[in-house]
């Protein structure tokens, strides 16, 4: 396993690493949470994705009691949550990032996390009804309180992102060390083109997600929709008409050849193709079985066979 840096920030985190998005609560739970959990530490991952919203909270309380019961030394690994969606319906308590949902979101996801502190937390989208000061005096609140040690971004801009940082350089407060973009051979503009100027005027570190596109490079949605798999889940719907779509699909037919000519699957492929761009800190995987968990981390074999033929062969197929 390789570490890297996250941003400019002396913690290190794995290349690749274990989220719970879709899979813990409603496909992963109990002794298979444990049981993937036990496979990605044993591999290397030291880090592990969660979020407040995912599954309405239970995907927190899953991961938390996995680890709990895998007897994890707390130093051994990094975890992260995130906030802004929220869990209830009451005024402040949804779609916010105002003071009074951070103070309070953050120790109720420390209660269902069994744990006294997150290593990062997010702000999981930009809220543009709060004032960026606000959120970054609550931000910066909750890391000197210990109850996270670094804060970052999920899916903020780039003007957003450093209009936090520049508050909290004028203000000495902590700033922001991670953006939690989607990063994916068909989702590359924020990542290689709107962040470019962050990485080096304030070091900002990438958590990327989804490298196979809500499984469109897996190639399993190039004959439709099969029964299991997530485009089938009720609640994703919305999904649908991305995973079937006939021009990606083309694409993934194409990428199919390379992945091929390789000796490895096209999730493989695509999650290797993530972890070579040096901006990347670490690639978020998911996974809802111990096996798919092990088949994703062979991609960290593939990433020495992308020498530049093969990138510019990609980026000819994707263009």
């Amino acid at each position: 396993m390789e570490y890297r840096r996250l941003g400019r920030s002396g913690l290190k985190v794995s290349v690749l690493s274990l989220g719970s998005w879709v899979t813990f609560g409603s496909q992963v739970a109990g002794d298979l949470a444990q049981r993937c959990l036990s496979v990605a530490r044993d591999a290397g991952v030291n880090f592990f994705d969660n979020a407040e919203s995912y599954a309405g909270g239970e995907s927190e309380r899953i991961m938390g009691d996995a680890i709990a019961k895998l007897g994890w030394p707390r130093h051994s690994y990094v975890l992260s949550t995130k906030l802004f969606w929220g869990i209830h319906d009451d005024v402040n308590m949804k779609n916010t990032l105002n003071r009074k949902y951070l103070m309070q979101a953050i120790d109720a996801s420390l209660d269902r996390l069994g744990l006294d502190e997150v290593d990062l937390l997010f702000c999981h989208r930009a809220d543009p009804e709060t004032p960026i000061e606000e959120t970054v005096h609550a931000m910066h609140d909750i890391v000197s309180s210990g109850k996270a040690l670094y804060w970052g971004t999920s899916e903020w801009s780039a003007d957003e992102v450093r209009a936090a940082w520049e508050i909290a350089e004028r203000h000495h407060l902590h700033k922001p060390v991670m953006e939690q973009p989607q990063y994916n051979m068909l989702h590359r503009a924020k990542v290689e083109t709107e962040f470019e100027r962050l990485y080096d005027d304030i070091g900002l570190g990438l958590t990327t997600w989804s490298p196979l596109a809500s499984g469109v490079l897996t190639g399993k949605y190039v004959d439709g929709i099969p029964a299991g798999s997530r485009g089938a889940l009720p609640g994703y719907e919305w999904l649908r008409d991305h995973l079937t779509d006939p021009a990606t699909n083309a694409k993934v037919t194409a990428l199919r050849s390379v992945a091929d000519e390789l000796g490895c699957t096209l999730s493989q492929l695509a999650i290797a193709w993530c972890a070579v761009n040096p901006r990347v800190s670490t690639v978020i995987t998911g996974a809802s079985t111990s096996e798919q968990v092990t088949e994703n981390l062979r991609a960290l074999e593939v990433m020495a066979l992308l020498d530049d033929a093969v990138l510019e062969r990609i980026d000819a197929v994707l263009a």
